[in-house]
């Protein structure tokens, strides 16, 4: 008896013990921001231009995320393996995806990371998702 009372109650300490995620405040909604960051140099030739970054945003971006997204130029930094410090000129693109969890968010930005790497030979695109309250 005692141990069938403590397989039923093990699994209710455990679900009380989970924390819910904390609730949006009245007049907001909960979300997923996701941000991408492409770097923009190419190995053996020029960067990415502002005209095919246009036309990547058209024919790729836009159709993934039809209700919107903004665009912003940004300027990466890091290390290298040999030490030394890299800057690369980036396009930032930041979705907010309201009622949308970070594994939808992510699988919803994946064919666009996939196709920057492919166009532009790009070995990687970081991504950010993080929950949010937003309001429009």
């Amino acid at each position: 008896m005692a141990r069938r009372f403590a397989a039923l109650l093990l699994p209710a300490l455990a679900a009380a013990c989970a924390a819910p995620p904390p609730a949006c405040p009245p007049g907001t909604e909960a979300a997923t921001v996701s941000e991408a960051y492409f770097g923009r140099n190419v190995r053996d030739r020029a960067p990415v231009s502002e005209a095919e970054w246009r036309a990547f945003l058209a024919d790729t971006v836009t159709p993934a995320f039809p209700d919107g997204l903004t665009a912003l130029d940004g300027r990466g930094q890091w290390r290298s393996r040999e030490g030394r410090i890299l800057q690369e000129d980036s396009k930032v693109l930041v979705l907010i995806l309201p009622g949308q969890d970070a594994a939808t968010a992510r699988a919803r930005l994946r064919p666009v990371e996939e196709e920057w790497k492919r166009r532009f030979r790009q070995q990687s695109v970081l991504t950010v998702h993080r929950s949010a309250c937003v309001a429009f």
